[in-house]
């Protein structure tokens, strides 16, 4: 095995019980071949050999992510921010601190098409409609569907009142340039889950406040009825809100409780207050741009990214069904230096991955070598 991975073959992790063969089994310990390979807990392997555990990178890593693990067991030891807060930020980042607005604009929409890309894969979402409201929201929404469509995905927006300025021009330029179709009230069909796999909520922000005015009103309507009139049995449109589920209270949240229901909410900055009361499957943080002095002024309590990751989860992943788990669980091209040297530690990592997504065999995993048509 350890050869094997310091090759730089392409491979894939498969779903299978693992299971050693006869051979194998009567070789070591008398080792039963009903027995799976990797123990909850503890790789049964290596304990079977009298092999050790590596600290290592493994060690390493553990340590490093101690802090993005307990925020996401509990969302409680992340930091809200109230509407005021929030404001406050945004102008000490666009004053003292340098940053202009379509810089933050920028950051902030590649964030939320990273978080969509880290759930929905173009394979089976590639439909995006984006619905973009006049302010700086619906700018985070038209950035979002730029990235998307270089992520492989098919945008299209809904921008029915457009702002008048030439930063908003330009990134309405550059979509157009890309041939991203722009679609007015007319164009939408009556139901928007037939034409559309994923429906960006990018029409209002913290700063909204009082009751959705035409068109929006109506919009949201039909993000709302979506999830009333829903097919359970057969896949829905995901609904994605960009910061504040638009019509939510920025600190109450949905105070009426038929405000829209998003499947997946991606804060930035800072979640606000009425994040606390979503109850979507997805919960990301986006906008990896707050500097310590931010930090140490509003005793903000954030999560670290990992790598290089432009967007972090918030809360536990859902639990999968173990008939998706081959699907959600191929890498097309694991190579050499995305994984760990030792590949018991390697497995172990897998092991838990799995046990934290809640899977219920987490130790039924494979791997094997593919060729360059990616056959095994």
């Amino acid at each position: 095995m350890l050869p094997l991975l310091r090759k730089a073959k392409r491979m894939s992790c498969l779903l299978s019980q693992t299971l050693l063969p006869s051979s194998a089994a009567n070789s070591v310990c008398n080792f039963k071949p009903t027995h799976s390979l990797i123990a909850p807990h503890h790789l049964l392997l290596p304990r079977l050999l009298g092999l050790r555990p590596k600290i290592g990178f493994l060690g390493s890593v553990r340590g490093m992510a101690t802090k993005m693990d307990s925020i996401q067991q509990n969302p409680e030891a992340i930091s809200y921010l109230n509407q005021k807060e929030a404001a406050e930020i945004d102008e000490i980042l666009m004053g003292p601190l340098g940053f202009s607005v379509d810089q933050l604009m920028e950051l902030a929409g590649l964030s939320v098409a990273a978080a969509i890309a880290e759930v929905y894969r173009p394979s089976e979402y590639s439909r995006v409609l984006t619905i973009c409201g006049p302010g700086n929201n619906g700018g985070d929404g038209l950035v979002a569907a730029r990235h998307l469509y270089h992520f492989g995905y098919k945008p299209f927006i809904c921008y029915p009142k457009r702002t008048a300025k030439p930063l908003y021009d330009g990134l309405v330029t550059q979509l157009e340039s890309l041939s991203v179709p722009f679609l007015s009230l007319e164009d939408l069909p009556k139901d928007l889950s037939d034409s559309f796999d994923i429906l960006v909520d990018a029409i209002f922000g913290f700063s909204f406040h009082g009751s959705p005015r035409p068109p929006f009103d109506d919009l949201i309507q039909r993000l709302v009825s979506l999830k009333i009139n829903g097919d359970t049995h057969q896949k829905s449109s995901a609904i994605i809100s960009i910061d504040i589920p638009s019509g939510w209270h920025v600190e109450e949240g949905d105070l009426s409780g038929e405000g829209i229901k998003p499947d997946m909410l991606v804060s930035l900055t800072a979640p606000k207050l009425c994040a606390k009361r979503f109850s979507g499957s997805h919960h990301f943080l986006g906008g990896r741009f707050v500097p310590p002095s931010i930090r140490n002024k509003f005793k903000l309590q954030l999560p670290a990214y990992p790598g290089t990751s432009m967007c972090i989860r918030i809360g536990k992943p859902p639990k999968i069904d173990i008939s998706s788990l081959r699907e959600n669980y191929i890498s097309p091209a694991l190579l050499e230096e995305e994984v760990v040297a030792d590949p018991f530690d390697q497995f172990q990592k897998w092991f838990d991955d799995a046990m934290a997504a809640g899977l219920k065999e987490p130790n039924a995993m494979a791997l094997s070598t593919t060729g360059k048509d990616g056959k095994p």
